[in-house]
């Protein structure tokens, strides 16, 4: 893995994994990174040339002034296919991360190539149950002062490592299956952004209060999905405690065109925790996908 910085409106930090082909670009989720990816991107390389970009406030990505919601994000995402990657990708979006792939995918059509949603956040269909630690850690973050005071104080309570083991429980339906040297990175990075990025919780708590103003909307997501006219695939845990399988199973039946498959073992991150399943998967979809018409031309 390379670290490199754009320029777009201020520095963007993303991770260059390097390979041959057309391009291949992650997004990560609501309090993530591109180490979200880095179990899978190495063999990822195999059918493109694989990056892993950090969002504004996210990651090594300063705010730099500029906005962390998700509108503001969407904006960043497509100028980071335009000016860095250049060519049509294929875009890996994880919870907050698919949410912006399928959004860009309708907003720019010739920027994307093909879609990966990985339990991609998503309004709540009638009758799909809502976790209650779940329902409450949002509510909370949500009210202005509140929310600022909570994260602040499981920040300095927990440190890095106890953040990042409390993120991973949350997520994963057995976060014992998370290779070590991925829970390593995160801690590394997390204690980083503790010490260093003063701004990480406000980037946290914009980006959250805007991603749960969005999915409360259904009439806005409901365009969105018609017009995405690229291959898509849709993953989901069936342990996922933020995004419920059935949101999932409801967008499979909207959009029968779109491949869906289900990990049963998983919870909101299979691509940490089913490393090899998830990469046999997108593999086998990746290579039925039409030649790219042109070459990456990310650096």
């Amino acid at each position: 893995m390379r670290s490199c910085t754009a320029d777009i409106a201020g520095p963007v930090h993303y991770a260059d994994f390097g390979g041959e082909g057309p391009p291949i670009v992650l997004v990560h989720g609501l309090g993530g990174s591109h180490l979200n990816w880095m179990t899978v991107a190495g063999p990822l390389t195999r059918f493109g040339r694989v990056v892993a970009l950090d969002l504004a406030g996210f990651g090594r990505t300063p705010l730099a002034g500029r906005s962390a919601s998700v509108e503001a994000s969407l904006g960043l995402l497509e100028a980071f296919l335009t000016q860095v990657v250049g060519a049509p990708a294929v875009l890996f979006g994880n919870s907050m991360g698919g949410l912006l792939s399928l959004a860009l995918a309708a907003k720019a059509p010739e920027r994307v190539r093909g879609l990966v949603l990985v339990n991609p956040a998503q309004p709540r269909p009638p009758g799909v149950p809502l976790d209650g630690e779940v329902l409450s850690r949002f509510v909370v973050a949500s009210i202005p002062g509140v929310g600022e005071w909570a994260v602040g104080r499981a920040a300095r309570k927990l440190g890095g490592p106890g953040l990042v083991r409390d993120m991973l429980q949350l997520c994963c339906r057995d976060m014992a299956r998370v290779p070590r040297a991925a829970v390593e990175a995160h801690v590394a990075l997390a204690s980083e952004r503790l010490a260093t990025m003063p701004w990480s919780h406000a980037a946290y708590l914009e980006a959250s209060r805007t991603l749960v103003r969005f999915i409360l909307r259904p009439k806005r997501f409901r365009p969105l999905v018609e017009a995405v006219r690229c291959p898509t695939l849709l993953l989901h845990g069936a342990h996922d405690r933020l995004v419920h399988v059935g949101a999932s199973e409801s967008l499979a039946r909207s959009r029968p065109d779109w491949r869906f498959e289900v990990f049963p073992d998983a919870g909101h991150v299979p691509q940490l925790e089913e490393t090899e399943g998830f990469v046999s998967r997108v593999g086998a979809w990746l290579g039925e996908l039409a030649p790219a018409p042109a070459r990456a031309a990310v650096g």
